[in-house]
């Protein structure tokens, strides 16, 4: 799928679905025309009838097209609260109709289940909302959850929730008309930054294990506590009386990442923090993180952010002054 040439996107619309995920998506398309100076996409909400779907603050988006009347250049199914019992024969028959007609798919928020219940992501990478994760990762053993904002895998896009598809929507602007847009778009909505589909959710510690999982949410709350200690796993794993290897084991197969990788990604988490909060040298924020070196800490930033660390103040700069200038225009 060359994203690219994507214009039109179609929002299928499950009951109690998530509005902020929807409209975030469709806010992002509207801006990037405003950005662009043209109309460069379109977007059209779907049912199974003509009929507009609440969703769960009990609002309707409109006009609302049954599906199949129209096929747009991507379909999204979006979901929300309680997806397994709205999702249901129709639903999953007309899913695999446009699947069998070359529509490429997406999903929004919970959106994923519905794909995967009908069988459409079997053998593909594919992000849905935290809160539903583990569960989908039982009943679905043939797709491949990863515990990131959005993946595109050929022809399926799939997003988690909350501004979640913002981000997604960006990087297609960004394919489609370049960073430059992108950035309009972003700063324009008093964004931060540009999130890649790599990074991953931000949840919080307690919300990120099951309660059968009390040595890991341990574990990450000790992390958590003393981000700035080197060799960070092996004490923890010493102070929890278990080994080294265990502890790892815990990670990977409930967060799907090392205790390594958990330790940097809250690293840079608090370091960008500070570099936008204060006026500190960036070796200064290195050393209060637990890095090593202000090279490592420059080269880890930009991997797991897209920019170096001293272009933080100046992304910060650009979208203070960007709100400023428009309201003295």
């Amino acid at each position: 799928m060359n994203i690219a040439r994507l214009a039109h996107f179609g929002f299928l619309t499950l009951p109690d679905y998530s509005m902020i995920a929807v409209s975030s998506a469709i806010e992002a398309l509207r801006m990037a025309n405003r950005c662009a100076g043209r109309t460069i996409y379109s977007w059209s909400v779907h049912a199974l009838n003509d009929t507009p779907v609440p969703a769960s603050n009990g609002m309707a988006i409109g006009p609302t097209t049954a599906l199949g009347r129209a096929a747009p250049d991507l379909l999204f199914v979006c979901g929300g609260v309680d997806v397994r019992s709205v999702v249901g024969k129709p639903h999953l028959a007309a899913l695999r109709r446009l699947a069998r007609q070359g529509v490429p798919l997406g999903a929004l928020c919970t959106g994923t289940f519905a794909l995967a219940e009908a069988g459409l992501l079997d053998g593909y990478r594919c992000a849905v909302h935290w809160e539903d994760a583990a569960s989908m990762r039982d009943a679905f053993p043939a797709i491949e959850l990863v515990n990131e904002l959005f993946v595109l895998d050929r022809n399926r896009l799939t997003c988690t929730g909350g501004i979640g598809p913002l981000d997604m929507m960006l990087h297609l602007i960004e394919a489609k008309l370049g960073r430059v847009i992108a950035e309009h778009v972003a700063v324009t909505f008093i964004l931060d930054r540009i999130r890649p589909s790599g990074e991953r959710q931000p949840i919080a510690a307690g919300d990120r294990v099951s309660p059968d999982q009390p040595v890991l949410a341990r574990a990450m709350g000790m992390i958590e506590s003393r981000l700035d200690e080197p060799g960070l796993p092996a004490t923890i794993a010493d102070e929890l009386g278990i080994s080294l290897r265990q502890l790892q084991r815990l990670f990977r197969a409930h967060l799907d990442e090392t205790p390594a990788g958990f330790i940097k990604s809250l690293r840079l988490q608090r370091a960008q923090a500070m570099l936008q909060a204060r006026d500190l040298p960036v070796t200064a924020v290195a050393m209060a993180c637990g890095f090593g070196s202000s090279a490592y800490f420059a080269s880890a930033y930009r991997a797991h952010f897209g920019y170096s660390p001293r272009a933080e103040r100046q992304l910060r700069a650009i979208a203070a002054a960007s709100p400023r200038a428009a309201a003295l225009s």
